[in-house]
């Protein structure tokens, strides 16, 4: 299992917040995910068949695409 911090630039508010972990979840192979609005960052935790590939897809699907 891997855990990895994404910076967000997107994030905006709570409800940002809410959506990435709700689209994160239903992800096979992610086991936790935790934001912070102060920061824009997103805590994932995951294991196969999750890659941080198909993670930093998903978010940018849904315009909350990872900073390079």
């Amino acid at each position: 299992m891997d855990t990895q911090k994404l910076n967000i630039p997107n994030i905006s508010c709570h409800h940002c917040v809410h959506t990435i972990i709700n689209e994160l979840e239903e992800l096979p192979g992610v086991k936790s995910v935790e934001g912070d609005v102060a920061t824009k960052q997103v805590s994932v935790t995951y294991e196969a068949p999750a890659t941080m590939e198909k993670i930093k897809t998903l978010l940018a699907e849904i315009n909350y695409p990872v900073a390079a």
